[in-house]
């Protein structure tokens, strides 16, 4: 499988959520994805397409880290949301 060459135009931050089981983590990191595609473009992503596993969904918990990007004018932001 070949991957695209990423073009790094724009500084680049990477940006971590954690902290207790149902606190908030993967509702925050949907919110901050659907905030910055409604303002600067890009897909947003909802809470049931970061939590992808049949497990998690079943259970309404996230077991994997997921990996979410975005961008702004200014800079491209890779998150990791962590269980």
């Amino acid at each position: 499988m070949s991957k695209e060459k990423f073009e790094r135009t724009k500084p680049h931050v990477n940006v971590g959520t954690i902290g207790h089981v149902d606190h908030g983590k993967t509702t925050l990191t949907a919110a901050i994805t659907t905030h910055q595609a409604s303002k600067f473009g890009g897909a947003a992503k909802a809470y049931d397409q970061i939590d992808n596993a049949p497990e998690e969904r079943e259970r309404g918990i996230t077991i994997a880290t997921a990996h979410v990007e975005y961008e702004s004018q200014a800079r491209h932001y890779a998150h990791v949301d962590c269980p």
